[in-house]
């Protein structure tokens, strides 16, 4: 096949996973009933009504003049579904319902863009030429970007009362034994981080440039992810009320919250129970727990243990013993299966720790990949070498402020193509919304 052939099936293919997409974030937005989606289940976030319009938005405002020169139908729509809210930034929204549009109106919009950008896709498929020098790699941001959304919306509506939600799929009953998680030994070695940049067929945001190699000292790091039965102990310790636990800020924000468990959790007299995403069940002990960066640090604290560095991610997850070579996954090169983890949108919560184990990495870590983003003590920083994307010069730089900390791996709701070994997530430590875990180490 020439190159001509070849990228025409490319932009083919990822016009395909666009529409793939779409079927993500539309499938959430039919979990919420009608008189629901002007709600504000998080503070800090925008209402519903807003994300309806953003995902559209993004891809209109990404790709219809620079790609495929669309002028633009509605101006006012392309601002106000612009830009969502960095979490714990500046204050919260105050705005009301009635400030914003009716959804008739925003849906109009949306079949609008959607119309008109995939008619200029279309006849861009058709072409022979490349088009625009980056139209395959915005492609590629559009589809990550709603993909992004398709996961960060689902925690955001598992904070709505399982009344206001339509019910989904039945939820999988996961068959494991209980396992006891162990420190592993990790010799030193090389862990490389980031992507190449000679390595044109894969895509990755700025932020995973360029590749480079790290030394990391030997240390130990648990086999399994940090369970609610192992936080259970810590609030039986008084470990939120143990000021010597959390930084000056971690307490301020405990204190100022009333935070006295994880996010998920509530007490109700002797028991705690479990907010899933369709209703609540009593606290499923062998789940990983899920929780913000701070309580997670406090907890690593009173073991006399510290979060793993993105660095020491790398090594337990992708390294290998002999130390010359690193796998694509932790399990090694095949393509992420079910059997690898609890990801791809497979399930709306967490599988017990242990239930996969075949995601063992080449030290017999498991679980690094799915069932919960793992918390790192690393800020969120530029690799050497770093270059805004061009096209879209905020997505990472407006975070390098070392108020976020990186996250690895993958949740339940992680599109299976950012289970890259190069990804990175991140977020700031005292937002506890997020399907995030820990597992702890010792230098």
């Amino acid at each position: 096949m020439g190159a001509v052939a070849t990228a025409a099936r490319i932009r083919h293919d990822l016009h395909t996973r666009l529409l793939d997409a779409r079927t993500q974030t539309d499938d959430l937005f039919g979990l919420v009933r009608e008189e629901v989606l002007y709600d504000r289940p998080i503070a800090e976030r925008h209402r519903i009504i807003f994300y309806v319009g953003h995902v559209e938005t993004f891809d209109w405002n990404l790709l219809a003049h620079r790609a495929f020169g669309l002028r633009s139908f509605h101006p006012a729509f392309d601002q106000l579904f612009a830009f969502g809210i960095d979490p714990v930034g500046g204050g919260l929204p105050a705005d009301t319902p009635a400030d914003w549009p009716r959804r008739e109106e925003v849906e109009r919009y949306q079949r609008r863009v959607r119309e008109e950008l995939d008619r200029a896709a279309e006849r861009a498929l058709e072409r022979s030429d490349e088009g625009h020098p980056h139209l395959m790699q915005m492609l590629e941001v559009a589809i990550e970007h709603r993909l992004m959304h398709a996961e960060t919306l689902a925690y955001m509506l598992h904070r709505l009362p399982a009344e206001k939600k339509i019910r989904g799929p039945e939820k999988i009953v996961w068959k494991a034994p209980r396992v006891k998680s162990r420190l592993v030994e990790i010799p030193a070695g090389r862990a490389t981080l980031g992507l190449r940049h000679s390595n044109g067929e894969d895509f990755g945001w700025d932020n995973e440039f360029a590749a480079h190699e790290v030394d990391v000292a030997k240390f130990a790091i648990e086999s399994h992810n940090v369970t609610n039965r192992d936080f259970l102990r810590f609030i039986q310790a008084g470990g939120y009320q143990d000021r010597a636990l959390w930084s000056t800020e971690a307490w301020a924000w405990r204190t100022k919250e009333g935070i006295e468990h994880p996010m998920f959790w509530r007490g109700e007299g002797n028991l705690w129970v479990y907010r899933t995403m369709f209703g609540e069940i009593r606290l499923p002990l062998e789940w990983p727990v899920y929780l913000s960066h701070a309580e997670a640090t406090a907890y690593a604290k009173w073991l006399g243990r510290k979060l793993p560095t993105e660095a020491q991610f790398h090594r337990a997850a992708y390294g290998t013993p002999e130390g010359e070579d690193e796998h694509r996954y932790p399990w090694g090169e095949e393509t992420p299966r079910e059997r690898h983890g609890n990801f791809d949108f497979r399930s709306w919560d967490p599988s017990p720790v242990g239930a996969h184990p075949a995601s063992a990495s080449a030290f017999g870590v498991y679980d690094l990949v799915g069932n919960g983003w793992e918390w790192t003590r690393t800020e969120f920083a530029p690799f050497p070498g770093f270059t805004p994307m061009p096209f879209y010069p905020g997505y990472s730089a407006n975070f390098f402020d070392g108020k976020h900390y990186v996250m690895k791996g993958g949740s339940p709701r992680t599109a299976a193509c950012m289970l890259r070994r190069s990804f990175r997530n991140w977020f700031q430590p005292h937002y506890p919304y997020v399907y995030a875990t820990f597992r702890c180490v010792e230098d």
